[in-house]
Protein backbone atom coordinates (compact mmCIF):
# COMPACT_ATOMS: atom_id res chain seq x y z
CA UNK A 1 0.00 0.00 0.00
CA UNK A 2 1.11 3.29 -1.05
CA UNK A 3 1.59 5.96 2.22
CA UNK A 4 -1.50 8.16 2.18
CA UNK A 5 -0.93 11.89 2.44
CA UNK A 6 -0.58 13.61 5.22
CA UNK A 7 -1.40 17.93 4.06
CA UNK A 8 -1.78 21.11 6.04
CA UNK A 9 -4.48 23.35 5.43
CA UNK A 10 -5.01 26.63 5.99
CA UNK A 11 -8.32 26.94 6.50
CA UNK A 12 -9.05 30.96 7.67
CA UNK A 13 -12.48 32.05 8.08
CA UNK A 14 -15.02 29.98 9.20
CA UNK A 15 -17.16 31.25 6.10
CA UNK A 16 -15.68 29.12 3.73
CA UNK A 17 -17.69 26.34 5.09
CA UNK A 18 -20.51 28.18 2.61
CA UNK A 19 -18.17 29.68 -0.05
CA UNK A 20 -17.41 28.70 -3.38
CA UNK A 21 -13.69 30.55 -3.87
CA UNK A 22 -10.19 29.19 -5.38
CA UNK A 23 -9.50 27.99 -1.79
CA UNK A 24 -12.02 25.73 -1.41
CA UNK A 25 -12.39 24.84 -5.01
CA UNK A 26 -8.22 23.78 -3.83
CA UNK A 27 -9.57 21.50 -1.04
CA UNK A 28 -12.01 19.94 -3.05
CA UNK A 29 -9.16 19.09 -5.57
CA UNK A 30 -7.09 17.98 -3.16
CA UNK A 31 -9.88 15.08 -1.61
CA UNK A 32 -10.47 14.16 -5.17
CA UNK A 33 -6.95 13.52 -6.32
CA UNK A 34 -6.18 11.25 -3.49
CA UNK A 35 -6.63 7.35 -2.73
CA UNK A 36 -10.07 7.18 -0.37
CA UNK A 37 -8.53 7.08 3.00
CA UNK A 38 -9.81 5.00 5.59
CA UNK A 39 -10.09 7.41 8.45
CA UNK A 40 -9.03 10.96 9.03
CA UNK A 41 -7.02 11.98 12.50
CA UNK A 42 -7.10 16.20 11.96
CA UNK A 43 -5.31 18.45 14.04
CA UNK A 44 -7.16 21.55 14.59
CA UNK A 45 -6.01 25.13 16.16
CA UNK A 46 -9.10 24.76 17.43
CA UNK A 47 -8.93 22.04 20.21
CA UNK A 48 -6.09 24.24 22.33
CA UNK A 49 -6.30 23.30 26.03
CA UNK A 50 -3.24 21.69 28.60
CA UNK A 51 -3.39 18.12 27.69
CA UNK A 52 -3.67 15.69 24.94
CA UNK A 53 -7.02 14.32 23.96
CA UNK A 54 -8.05 12.62 21.15
CA UNK A 55 -11.77 11.80 20.47
CA UNK A 56 -13.10 8.47 21.06
CA UNK A 57 -16.83 8.81 20.76
CA UNK A 58 -18.42 7.04 17.65
CA UNK A 59 -20.59 10.10 16.46
CA UNK A 60 -18.52 13.21 16.76
CA UNK A 61 -20.91 16.23 16.97
CA UNK A 62 -20.86 19.39 14.86
CA UNK A 63 -19.54 22.04 17.08
CA UNK A 64 -19.65 25.60 15.81
CA UNK A 65 -17.38 27.32 18.07
CA UNK A 66 -17.62 30.82 17.08
CA UNK A 67 -19.53 33.75 17.06
CA UNK A 68 -21.25 36.77 15.43
CA UNK A 69 -21.34 34.53 12.27
CA UNK A 70 -24.88 34.51 9.88
CA UNK A 71 -27.50 31.71 11.17
CA UNK A 72 -27.00 29.85 7.81
CA UNK A 73 -22.77 29.24 9.60
CA UNK A 74 -24.63 27.72 12.27
CA UNK A 75 -27.18 25.37 10.46
CA UNK A 76 -24.27 23.67 8.61
CA UNK A 77 -23.83 19.76 9.95
CA UNK A 78 -20.97 17.66 9.29
CA UNK A 79 -21.93 14.47 10.79
CA UNK A 80 -19.36 12.02 9.57
CA UNK A 81 -18.91 8.96 11.75
CA UNK A 82 -16.13 8.84 14.85
CA UNK A 83 -13.61 5.99 15.02
CA UNK A 84 -12.77 4.70 18.31
CA UNK A 85 -10.30 2.21 17.04
CA UNK A 86 -8.37 4.84 15.47
CA UNK A 87 -8.71 7.08 18.88
CA UNK A 88 -7.07 3.86 20.64
CA UNK A 89 -4.49 3.18 17.83
CA UNK A 90 -3.55 7.09 18.72
CA UNK A 91 -3.58 6.31 21.74
CA UNK A 92 -1.36 3.18 21.79
CA UNK A 93 1.09 5.44 19.45
CA UNK A 94 2.17 7.97 21.61
CA UNK A 95 2.50 5.68 24.56
CA UNK A 96 3.75 6.54 27.24
CA UNK A 97 2.69 9.81 26.94
CA UNK A 98 -0.86 10.41 29.03
CA UNK A 99 -3.70 10.73 26.20
CA UNK A 100 -7.22 11.28 26.98
CA UNK A 101 -10.19 9.39 25.19
CA UNK A 102 -12.76 12.28 24.69
CA UNK A 103 -16.59 11.27 24.70
CA UNK A 104 -17.57 15.34 24.92
CA UNK A 105 -15.69 17.40 22.34
CA UNK A 106 -16.70 16.85 18.93
CA UNK A 107 -15.41 18.71 15.18
CA UNK A 108 -14.86 21.95 15.37
CA UNK A 109 -14.56 23.98 12.52
CA UNK A 110 -10.76 23.41 12.09
CA UNK A 111 -12.02 20.50 10.62
CA UNK A 112 -15.68 20.80 9.39
CA UNK A 113 -15.53 23.70 7.71
CA UNK A 114 -12.65 22.21 5.68
CA UNK A 115 -13.35 18.78 5.35
CA UNK A 116 -17.29 19.57 3.70
CA UNK A 117 -15.08 20.68 0.57
CA UNK A 118 -12.70 18.00 0.67
CA UNK A 119 -15.00 15.36 1.50
CA UNK A 120 -18.68 16.55 1.31
CA UNK A 121 -20.64 13.05 1.63
CA UNK A 122 -19.26 13.38 5.43
CA UNK A 123 -18.82 9.61 5.01
CA UNK A 124 -15.42 8.79 6.22
CA UNK A 125 -14.76 8.27 9.81
CA UNK A 126 -13.46 11.49 11.39
CA UNK A 127 -11.03 11.70 14.48
CA UNK A 128 -9.32 14.73 16.11
CA UNK A 129 -6.63 15.39 18.45
CA UNK A 130 -5.97 18.49 20.68
CA UNK A 131 -2.88 20.66 20.83
CA UNK A 132 -1.33 20.63 24.27
CA UNK A 133 -0.89 24.50 25.10
CA UNK A 134 1.61 23.77 27.71
CA UNK A 135 4.41 21.87 25.41
CA UNK A 136 6.97 24.10 22.98
CA UNK A 137 6.81 23.64 19.50
CA UNK A 138 9.33 20.61 19.73
CA UNK A 139 7.09 18.30 21.39
CA UNK A 140 4.18 18.81 18.70
CA UNK A 141 6.59 18.23 15.66
CA UNK A 142 8.04 14.81 17.91
CA UNK A 143 4.08 13.88 18.49
CA UNK A 144 3.71 14.23 15.08
CA UNK A 145 6.71 11.85 14.28
CA UNK A 146 4.88 9.30 16.41
CA UNK A 147 1.95 9.98 14.21
CA UNK A 148 3.38 8.51 10.84
CA UNK A 149 2.87 5.04 10.80
CA UNK A 150 -0.57 6.24 10.50
CA UNK A 151 0.13 7.05 6.86
CA UNK A 152 1.03 3.42 6.07
CA UNK A 153 -2.56 2.52 7.60
CA UNK A 154 -4.33 4.39 5.40
CA UNK A 155 -5.06 6.95 7.60
CA UNK A 156 -5.08 11.10 5.97
CA UNK A 157 -3.77 12.89 8.96
CA UNK A 158 -4.49 16.51 8.19
CA UNK A 159 -3.11 20.12 10.25
CA UNK A 160 -5.78 22.63 10.24
CA UNK A 161 -4.68 26.47 11.02
CA UNK A 162 -2.49 29.31 9.25
CA UNK A 163 0.60 29.21 8.88
CA UNK A 164 0.11 33.04 8.74
CA UNK A 165 -2.31 34.05 11.39
CA UNK A 166 -2.34 37.74 12.50
CA UNK A 167 -5.76 39.16 13.15
CA UNK A 168 -4.67 42.13 14.86
CA UNK A 169 -3.20 43.07 11.24
CA UNK A 170 -6.28 41.74 9.51
CA UNK A 171 -8.07 44.09 6.74
CA UNK A 172 -11.46 43.95 8.61
CA UNK A 173 -14.67 44.75 6.18
CA UNK A 174 -12.51 45.65 3.37
CA UNK A 175 -11.92 43.03 -0.21
CA UNK A 176 -9.31 42.80 -2.25
CA UNK A 177 -6.21 43.72 0.28
CA UNK A 178 -2.44 43.09 -1.11
CA UNK A 179 -0.75 40.62 1.74
CA UNK A 180 1.54 42.67 4.23
CA UNK A 181 5.40 42.47 3.47
CA UNK A 182 5.80 40.68 6.53
CA UNK A 183 3.43 38.20 5.96
CA UNK A 184 5.05 37.20 2.34
CA UNK A 185 8.11 37.34 3.53
CA UNK A 186 7.54 34.71 6.58
CA UNK A 187 5.47 32.38 3.97
CA UNK A 188 7.89 32.55 1.62
CA UNK A 189 11.07 31.19 4.08
CA UNK A 190 8.49 28.61 5.48
CA UNK A 191 8.11 27.39 2.30
CA UNK A 192 11.50 27.03 1.27
CA UNK A 193 12.12 25.17 4.79
CA UNK A 194 9.79 22.52 4.08
CA UNK A 195 11.18 22.13 0.40
CA UNK A 196 14.09 21.82 1.79
CA UNK A 197 13.16 19.65 4.59
CA UNK A 198 14.95 21.85 7.18
CA UNK A 199 12.42 21.99 9.94
CA UNK A 200 14.27 23.04 12.56
CA UNK A 201 13.70 26.86 11.90
CA UNK A 202 10.46 25.61 11.54
CA UNK A 203 10.45 23.94 15.08
CA UNK A 204 11.84 27.41 16.41
CA UNK A 205 10.28 29.76 14.60
CA UNK A 206 10.91 32.35 17.36
CA UNK A 207 14.41 32.91 16.23
CA UNK A 208 13.19 33.57 12.53
CA UNK A 209 13.01 37.20 13.21
CA UNK A 210 10.19 40.20 13.33
CA UNK A 211 8.31 38.70 10.93
CA UNK A 212 8.12 35.23 12.50
CA UNK A 213 6.46 37.29 15.89
CA UNK A 214 4.20 38.85 13.64
CA UNK A 215 3.20 36.28 11.88
CA UNK A 216 2.95 33.64 14.60
CA UNK A 217 1.85 36.11 17.70
CA UNK A 218 -0.05 32.69 19.21
CA UNK A 219 0.97 29.30 18.33
CA UNK A 220 -2.04 27.33 18.35
CA UNK A 221 -3.11 28.00 14.14
CA UNK A 222 0.74 27.46 13.71
CA UNK A 223 0.90 24.34 15.68
CA UNK A 224 -0.74 21.62 13.33
CA UNK A 225 1.49 22.88 10.77
CA UNK A 226 4.91 21.12 12.82
CA UNK A 227 2.75 17.32 12.72
CA UNK A 228 2.46 17.31 9.26
CA UNK A 229 6.00 18.55 8.51
CA UNK A 230 7.23 15.92 11.16
CA UNK A 231 5.93 12.97 8.60
CA UNK A 232 7.95 14.51 5.95
CA UNK A 233 9.81 10.85 4.53
CA UNK A 234 13.12 10.75 2.14
CA UNK A 235 11.76 10.83 -1.25
CA UNK A 236 8.55 12.69 -0.89
CA UNK A 237 7.14 15.06 -2.72
CA UNK A 238 5.97 18.33 -1.60
CA UNK A 239 3.32 20.67 -2.60
CA UNK A 240 1.26 23.65 -2.36
CA UNK A 241 -1.80 23.42 -3.96
CA UNK A 242 -3.77 26.13 -2.58
CA UNK A 243 -1.87 29.27 -1.96
CA UNK A 244 -2.90 33.43 -1.37
CA UNK A 245 -3.92 36.00 1.46
CA UNK A 246 -7.30 36.67 3.25
CA UNK A 247 -7.58 40.30 4.68
CA UNK A 248 -3.23 41.14 4.51
CA UNK A 249 -2.46 39.04 7.08
CA UNK A 250 -3.89 35.81 6.59
CA UNK A 251 -1.96 32.91 4.72
CA UNK A 252 -4.62 29.85 3.27
CA UNK A 253 -1.46 27.95 2.02
CA UNK A 254 -1.86 24.65 2.25
CA UNK A 255 0.70 22.18 2.51
CA UNK A 256 0.69 18.50 0.99
CA UNK A 257 3.26 16.18 1.60
CA UNK A 258 2.95 12.65 -0.11
CA UNK A 259 4.65 9.83 -1.75
CA UNK A 260 7.87 10.05 -3.87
Amino acid sequence: MTAMPAVFFGHGNPLNALRRNAWTDGWAAIGAAMPRPSAILCISAHWYLPGTMVTAMKQPRTIHDFGGFPRELYDVQYPAPGDPELARRVEDLLAPMNVGLDERWGLDHGTWSVLCHVFPEADIPVVQLSIDETQPAEFHYETGKQLAPLRDEGVLVIGSGNLVHNLHAYAWGRHEVEPLKWAMSFEERARALLETGNHGPLINYETLGSDAILAVPTPDHYLPLLYIAAMQRDGDRIDFPVQGFDGGSISMLSVRISAG
